[in-house]
């Protein structure tokens, strides 16, 4: 497979993980966080540094605007749920596996 190629499949499997994500905002970040080690957040945080890495201009808000579909605040208004005591309990458990990105880890 040639390089463009590869990369045009890259970015068709991320926006399609996107749109799904935006789908079920029945998932909540911190249960994806507990159970695969990154969230949406971290998505954007990606999304972010790969703008960085390119020198291409962008907020930290605009990548979770495409990330989320809408302002971030706005999100968490109409979908995020209070983490139960259970849910805080298994991310503190878990941060050794979540992304790097995700600045739940110290810095080596």
């Amino acid at each position: 497979m040639d390089e463009q190629t590869r990369i045009e499949l890259e970015a068709a499997a991320f926006r399609g993980l996107v749109e799904h994500l935006r789908k079920r905002t029945d998932v909540q970040n911190i249960d994806l966080m507990n159970l695969a080690g990154f969230c949406r957040n971290c998505l954007s945080k990606w999304y972010a540094a790969a703008a960085k890495e390119r020198n291409v201009p962008l907020t930290d808000e605009e990548a979770r605007i495409a990330v989320y579909g809408m302002p971030y605040s706005e999100w968490k208004a109409k979908h995020q749920k209070e983490a139960t005591p259970e849910q805080q309990q298994k991310f503190e458990d878990t941060k050794p596996l979540h992304a790097e990105i995700s600045g739940h880890m110290p810095k080596k």
